[in-house]
C-alpha cells in the first residue's frame, strides 16, 4: 500500500515539475477613446480559464495550465468580439499591456432597431393588444421570433396563441406581472428603451436563469449599472402611432477603479393625438441604477424608476359606425372651449425600487437576493351619467329624480339604424334616420358643453349634478423578495434554484374627479329598483353613510381592498454533452387572496359586502423537461414537454368585488400541457426552424360583466339586467407549426420568410352561470353549460406568413422589407347566445317557433377576412471622433391598408327571437364590435452615442 501511495504522489510531482503555471496581465481599452472598459470577459478558448476586467479595464489569468499557441477571446456587448492569438511558453508571466476593442455598429445599430421598434407598443392598454409585448421584447436571432415581434406584432398576432398573462417578466430577478391580472404593466417601465437592451428570452418553456418558466416564455432585463458599455446617448423620435415626439437621454459610467458604476435616463414623450384622433400621448421617465463592487465576490444594486404616463383611450366600434366615420373614428372626444377633451383617459404612475446583492460563492457558483418595492396607481376615467337627488315625502317616503341617457355620440340611440328598427319603416323614420346620419357623420363628437349646460340647470334646480368624470382607481402597494442560485457543479451539469415572496395590498375605488360645473353628487345606485318596504336601502352604495353627497376628490360606489400573499419556488438541472443536451425542472407554489369590503351595499347587506371575504387559497405546480440531439454543428433536434397549474388572478376569483364577497363557485387552478418539438438547421449561408408544437387547457374560469335584454328568466322583467357572467371549466386546444428561413444570397443580402401556422379552439362545454343585483341566486340555463366546443378561441390571426429580405451594407447602412399576409382571426363569441337562455323565452319556456336550421345560422362564428401588409425600415450610422451618429426609420402597413385586428359579439341581444330580428334589418342595432388596425405609420429615429 504504502509503494503505492509513493508511486501515485510520484507521478503528480512529475506532473507539476513538467507542467507550467502561466499568469496572464492585461488591459483593455477602447480603441477609439483609449478609455479603459470594465466587465470584457477574457476567457482561454477551449478551456475553463476566463475572468472579467476590472473597472479600469485590467485583468489577471492566474494559474493557466496551457501552454504553445493558444488564443484568447475578449468579449462584451456592444464591441467587436476579438480573438487574440498569444504564445506560452518560457517564462510564467505574459504582460499584454494594451488590448483595443473596437465598438461593433452592426451590433449597436440591430440594438436599436430592436429596441425602437418596441416603444410603438409600450403602452397598449386592450387586453387583445398586451400580449404582443413579451415578443416584441424577446426578438432573437431566430427568423420566426424576428417576424413575429417586429411585423406580426401590429395584428396583435399572439405567438402559439397565448395571452401574456401566460409569459413571465422580470427585472433584475423580481417577476413584475400583476398579481390582480396576471399580466406585466408594461406602462410602468414605457420610455426607459436604452437601458432596456440587456435582456434574455426564454422562448416557451425552454430553460431560464431566473424563472421556472411559462408557456408564452420568460423574459429577463439585467439592470446593473456595471452591464452597461461606458458612455452615453442622447436621441430624438418621432412617430405618428400612439405619441408624436419622444425626446431621451442616457448616461452610463461604466465600473469605476473604486468599484461604483451608475447608470442613468430620462426621457419625455408626447403628442395631442397618434394615429387616432383624441388619443393624447404624455409621459416622462427617470431610471437610475447605482452599483458597489463591496469586494471580488459580492456586489450590491439600486435600481429605481419612474414612469408616469396619461393617454387617451379609443374603443371598439360596429360596422355602421366604421361605415359612416371611418377607421380613425374615437368616441371618446369631444371640444371643449376649442380643445380636445377625452372622456376615457389612462393613468398609470407606480415608480418601483430594486435592490440586489450578487455573491459569487466560488468562481462557479452565484447567489443573486432581490428586495423589490412598488407603491402607485393606475386610474381608468368614464362619465358617470347617473345623478340624482334625493326626495323624501311628508310621510318620509324616499325616491330619486335625476339620471340621463348614456351621452356617447355613437349610442345606439343615436345612429340611424335605431329609427329603422321596425319591420316596416314608415316616412318618418326614414326621415329621422336621415337626420340621424348627418348629424352623426357631420360632427358625431362627445358634446362636453351640453353636460355642462345640463348641470348648471340643475344647480340653479338646487339638484345635484347629472353627470360627472369618473375615475376607477386601483392603488397598490407591492413588495417581493427573491433569491435565485446558479451552479455550474460541474464540467457538464448547472444548477439553477429560486424562491421568492410577495405581498401585495390593492386598494380599489371610484373617484369622483370632476363634476363638470356641478357642486354635489349623490352617492346612490340610480338603477336600484326600490320600493317602499326597503325605505331607499338597495340603491345604497354603504349604508353606514345613506344618502351620501360626494364631492370632487371623494371616493363613492364602491371601495374594497385586496390582500395577496405568493410564494413559490423551482428548481433546475442542465446537463451539456457532445451530442446530447437535457434538463428537467420542478415548481411548486402557493397563492393567497382575501376580500375587505369598506361600504356595505345595500344590495348585499352585512358581511356579504361588508367585512374580510373568506380566503381563497391555490396550490401550483409544474413539471418540466426537455432535450437537443445534435447530429452535428449544423443539425439540431430539440424537444420540450412541460405540465403546469397556473392560479386564477383576483380579478377572476371575485366574481363582483365592486359590490359584494362573492367567490367563483368551485375555483380551481388551471391546468396546462404544453409539448412542442423542433428541428433546426444552421450554416454560413442557411438558417432554418421549423417547429411544431400542442397547448392542452384545462379547469379554466373566465369572468365578463355587461348589460342585456335576453336574461331569458322568469325572475327578470323582460330579460333587463346588468350581469356577471362567470363561465368555468374552460378546456382549450392550441396546435400549430411555426417556420422561420434566412438565406444569405450575398453578404450583404438577406432573404427571409417565416410562417406561423395554428388552430386555437374549444374543446368541450364550460359550465357557465350568471349573477346579477335584481335576483338572490345565480342564474343558470339548461344543462347549466356553454355550448363552445369547436369554436375558436379568439385573438388576433391564426395564420400569419412572410416573405421579405434585409441588406446591410458595410458602410453602415441597411435597408429591409417585408409582405406578409394573416388570415383566419376570429370574433370572440357570446357565451350567453350559446346558453340555454338563447332558446328560452321570458317565462323560461322553449320557443315555439325555434327552427334549429336558422338557430345555427345564427351562431355562425364570424370570420375575419384575409389581408396584407407591407413593412420597411432603413437607416444610416457614422463613427465620427468616436461618437456614434445614426437614423433609423420604420414604415408600418406602407400600404395605408384597412383591417380588422379583432372584435367580439354584443350580448345586450342574445335570444333566438332578438337575433333573427337583428338579422332581419338592414343595420342590426347591436352588431358585431371591431378593433381596427392602424393606416400607415412612420417611426424615425436620430440618435448620437457618446
Amino acid at each position: 500500500m504504502r509503494t503505492l501511495v509513493f508511486v501515485y504522489l510520484l507521478v503528480i510531482y512529475g506532473y507539476k515539475l513538467s507542467s507550467q503555471e502561466y499568469t496572464i496581465y492585461g488591459n483593455v481599452r477602447d480603441a477609439t477613446t483609449a478609455t479603459s472598459i470594465p466587465e470584457v470577459l477574457v476567457t482561454l478558448k477551449n478551456s475553463k480559464f476566463s475572468i472579467t476586467t476590472t473597472g479600469d479595464g485590467a485583468f489577471i489569468l492566474e494559474g493557466v495550465t496551457l501552454d504553445g499557441k493558444q488564443q484568447l477571446v475578449l468579449s462584451k456587448a456592444g464591441y467587436k468580439t476579438l480573438i487574440l492569438p498569444i504564445t506560452l511558453e518560457g517564462g510564467k508571466e505574459l504582460n499584454l499591456f494594451y488590448i483595443p476593442l473596437e465598438i461593433d455598429l452592426k451590433e449597436l445599430n440591430e440594438e436599436l432597431d430592436r429596441i425602437s421598434l418596441t416603444e410603438t407598443e409600450l403602452n397598449s392598454d386592450e387586453e387583445q393588444q398586451d400580449n404582443i409585448i413579451s415578443g416584441l421584447l424577446g426578438a432573437t436571432n431566430d427568423a420566426f421570433s424576428n417576424a413575429a415581434a417586429y411585423d406580426f406584432s401590429s395584428t396583435f398576432f399572439r405567438p402559439r396563441g397565448l395571452d401574456s398573462k401566460y409569459s413571465k417578466v422580470l427585472i433584475n430577478g423580481i417577476e413584475l406581472n400583476k398579481i390582480n391580472t396576471g399580466r406585466p404593466q408594461w406602462g410602468n417601465w414605457g420610455g426607459l428603451n436604452d437601458v432596456m437592451r440587456n435582456r434574455e428570452f426564454s422562448l416557451g418553456i425552454q430553460p431560464s436563469e431566473y424563472s421556472f418558466g411559462a408557456p408564452a416564455g420568460v423574459l429577463h432585463f439585467n439592470m446593473h449599472a456595471s452591464q452597461y458599455r461606458r458612455g452615453g446617448r442622447v436621441s430624438y423620435a418621432y412617430a405618428n402611432r400612439t405619441y408624436t415626439g419622444r425626446v431621451m437621454g442616457s448616461y452610463s459610467s461604466g465600473l469605476s477603479t473604486k468599484g461604483w458604476a451608475f447608470t442613468i435616463l430620462g426621457s419625455r414623450r408626447f403628442g395631442a393625438k397618434g394615429a387616432i384622433k383624441g388619443t393624447s400621448y404624455e409621459a416622462n421617465s427617470i431610471f437610475l441604477s447605482i452599483e458597489k463592487k463591496l469586494t471580488q465576490n459580492h456586489r450590491i444594486n439600486l435600481v429605481a424608476f419612474y414612469t408616469p404616463n396619461r393617454r387617451g383611450r379609443s374603443t371598439a366600434l360596429t360596422q355602421e359606425v366604421i361605415d359612416l366615420k371611418g377607421n380613425d373614428y374615437n368616441p371618446n372626444w369631444g371640444l371643449q372651449n376649442g380643445k380636445i377633451r377625452n372622456s376615457r383617459m389612462r393613468e398609470i404612475e407606480e415608480p418601483i425600487f430594486i435592490l440586489s446583492h450578487e455573491w459569487s460563492l466560488s468562481d462557479k457558483t452565484t447567489l443573486s437576493t432581490n428586495l423589490a418595492y412598488q407603491r402607485g396607481t393606475t386610474k381608468n376615467s368614464r362619465i358617470d351619467y347617473t345623478g340624482s337627488t334625493l326626495i323624501t315625502s311628508s310621510e318620509g317616503q324616499e325616491s330619486f329624480i335625476g339620471g340621463a341617457r348614456n351621452p356617447a355620440p355613437n349610442y345606439y340611440q343615436n345612429l340611424p339604424s335605431y329609427f329603422l328598427r321596425f319591420p316596416n319603416p314608415t316616412a318618418a323614420n326614414y326621415q329621422n334616420a336621415y337626420l340621424a346620419q348627418e348629424a352623426f357623420t357631420n360632427d358625431g363628437q362627445l358634446d362636453w358643453s351640453q353636460l355642462y349646460a345640463a348641470n348648471t340647470i340643475a344647480t340653479n334646480a338646487g339638484l345635484n349634478s347629472i353627470y360627472a368624470v369618473q375615475n376607477d382607481v386601483n392603488k397598490d402597494s407591492f413588495v417581493q423578495a427573491s433569491s435565485i442560485l446558479n451552479s455550474n457543479f460541474s464540467e457538464h451539469f448547472k444548477l439553477t434554484a429560486g424562491a421568492s415572496v410577495s405581498t401585495l395590498k390593492s386598494s380599489n375605488y371610484a373617484q369622483l374627479e370632476d363634476l363638470l360645473g356641478g357642486n354635489t353628487w349623490l352617492d346612490i345606485d340610480n338603477f336600484a329598483e326600490d320600493d317602499a318596504s326597503t325605505g331607499g336601502n338597495l340603491a345604497q352604495t354603504d349604508l353606514n353613510n345613506r344618502n351620501r353627497i360626494v364631492r370632487e376628490g371623494d371616493r363613492y360606489k364602491y371601495n374594497f381592498d385586496i390582500s395577496a400573499f405568493k410564494a413559490s419556488g423551482f428548481t433546475q438541472l442542465q446537463a451539456t454533452f457532445k451530442h446530447i443536451d437535457f434538463y428537467t425542472a420542478l415548481q411548486a407554489g402557493t397563492v393567497n387572496y382575501q376580500r375587505n369590503g369598506l361600504y356595505e351595499n345595500g344590495y348585499y347587506p352585512g358581511e356579504a359586502s361588508l367585512g374580510k371575504s373568506s380566503e381563497i387559497n391555490f396550490t401550483t405546480y409544474g413539471l418540466k423537461g426537455g432535450f437537443t440531439y445534435k447530429f452535428s454543428g449544423k443539425h439540431f433536434a430539440l424537444f420540450n414537454a412541460g405540465l403546469q397549474s397556473l392560479e386564477l388572478p383576483s380579478n377572476t376569483v371575485f366574481t363582483n368585488s365592486r359590490q359584494n364577497n362573492a367567490v367563483i363557485e368551485d375555483a380551481s387552478a388551471e391546468k396546462l400541457l404544453n409539448l412542442d418539438a423542433s428541428y433546426v438547421y444552421r450554416s454560413a449561408l442557411l438558417k432554418a426552424k421549423l417547429t411544431g408544437y400542442y397547448l392542452d387547457f384545462a379547469n379554466g374560469s373566465e369572468l365578463s360583466f355587461f348589460y342585456t335584454q335576453s336574461l331569458q328568466s322568469p325572475l327578470i322583467e323582460q330579460g333587463n339586467a346588468l350581469v356577471q357572467e362567470v363561465t368555468t371549466n374552460i378546456s382549450r386546444r392550441n396546435i400549430g407549426l411555426e417556420l422561420g428561413i434566412e438565406y444569405k444570397i450575398l453578404p450583404t443580402l438577406t432573404f427571409k420568410t417565416a410562417a406561423a401556422l395554428s388552430q386555437n379552439t374549444f374543446t368541450n362545454n364550460p359550465d357557465v352561470y350568471y349573477t346579477t343585483t335584481l335576483a338572490n341566486n345565480k342564474i343558470t340555463f339548461g344543462d347549466g353549460t356553454v355550448k363552445l366546443k369547436n369554436y375558436h378561441v379568439s385573438g388576433g390571426p391564426e395564420q400569419a406568413i412572410q416573405l421579405g429580405f434585409d441588406y446591410r451594407d458595410p458602410d453602415f447602412w441597411w435597408l429591409g422589407a417585408s409582405i406578409n399576409r394573416f388570415s383566419n382571426a376570429y370574433i370572440d363569441v357570446s357565451n350567453l347566445r350559446r346558453s340555454g337562455a338563447f332558446s328560452t323565452d321570458y317565462d323560461g319556456l322553449p320557443f315555439n317557433d325555434f327552427d334549429p336550421a336558422i338557430a345555427r345560422d345564427l351562431l355562425i362564428q364570424e370570420k375575419i377576412g384575409s389581408y396584407y401588409l407591407l413593412n420597411i425600415v432603413g437607416g444610416k450610422s457614422w463613427l465620427v471622433k468616436g461618437r456614434s451618429i445614426g437614423f433609423f426609420a420604420t414604415i408600418n402597413n406602407a400600404l395605408n391598408t384597412k383591417y380588422k385586428t379583432g372584435g367580439f359579439e354584443d350580448s345586450r341581444i342574445a335570444d333566438y327571437r332578438g337575433l333573427q330580428e337583428e338579422k332581419e334589418r338592414e343595420q342590426p342595432l347591436f352588431g358585431n364590435r371591431y378593433f381596427l388596425g392602424y393606416g400607415a405609420t412612420i417611426y424615425a429615429n436620430l440618435y448620437v452615442r457618446f
